[in-house]
């Protein structure tokens, strides 16, 4: 599902150039539940958003779906990304002025290869799978860090995708939220989805098919659990 062969990915800074990933070869499978530790600045985030097309590598190859993303354009890495990534962000990033139904629409509504009339049944049935169907016409504002949280989940899973990326979901949650969370990773990873986690928290590992662990921009240790 997801390769990568000697990617390194630089940043131009007022400093002179930063080195953020040092060739890194990587293969992920179908159903793999992934986690990326490291401490902050060690690449996660950067190789979290080279997996999911956000950005391209300096060098080396980036082929996720069969997909050459360092060979896609920009157009083509936007399409790819709908149909194929579901993002979850940190801070969850769900739209204030919408209700927490309509945010899970929504990218059903930009990618539009599901009938109208489905989105709205397929959406509630996407939040009772992470616990918020009664939640759906509310507003994010009134719900907690978790429930939100669990509304980008279930946003990020609105088209279907065969992979999730999430970065830092436990970051800013309670113990007891977090292992929630996990679980529905975990049951996500069960049906078939490739989940990548980037996290400090070395105990999402516990729950890991796979371990990354990154230093500096290189991989140290990678572990099928």
């Amino acid at each position: 599902m997801i390769q990568l062969r000697r990617v390194s990915k630089s940043y131009d800074t007022p400093a002179g150039s930063f080195q953020a990933l040092r060739d890194i070869d990587l293969e992920v499978h179908n159903g793999d539940l992934v986690a990326i530790v490291g401490k902050s600045g060690s690449g996660k985030s950067t190789l979290l958003n080279l997996i999911s097309g956000i950005d391209r590598p300096t060098s080396g190859d980036v082929i996720v779906a069969g997909t050459a993303l360092h060979a896609s354009s920009e157009t083509a890495l936007s399409k790819w990304r709908g149909a194929t990534v579901g993002i979850v962000f940190q801070f969850f990033q769900l739209l204030p002025t919408l209700t927490v139904l309509e945010n899970v629409m929504l990218p059903m509504d930009f990618l539009g290869t599901r009938a109208m009339r489905s989105r709205r049944p397929h959406a509630l049935e996407l939040l009772s799978r992470v616990g918020l169907a009664d939640q759906a016409d509310k507003m994010p504002a009134t719900l907690s860090g978790g429930q939100q949280q669990r509304v980008a989940i279930a946003r990020a899973l609105a088209n279907d995708p065969p992979i999730v990326t999430a970065d830092e979901p436990t970051g800013n949650l309670d113990s007891e939220t977090a292992r929630a969370l996990l679980d529905v990773f975990r049951t996500l990873a069960a049906a078939g989805t490739t989940v990548v986690i980037a996290t400090h928290d070395r105990e999402i590992t516990g729950v890991a098919t796979h371990a990354l662990a990154l230093e500096d921009g290189r991989l140290l240790q990678s572990v099928h659990m």
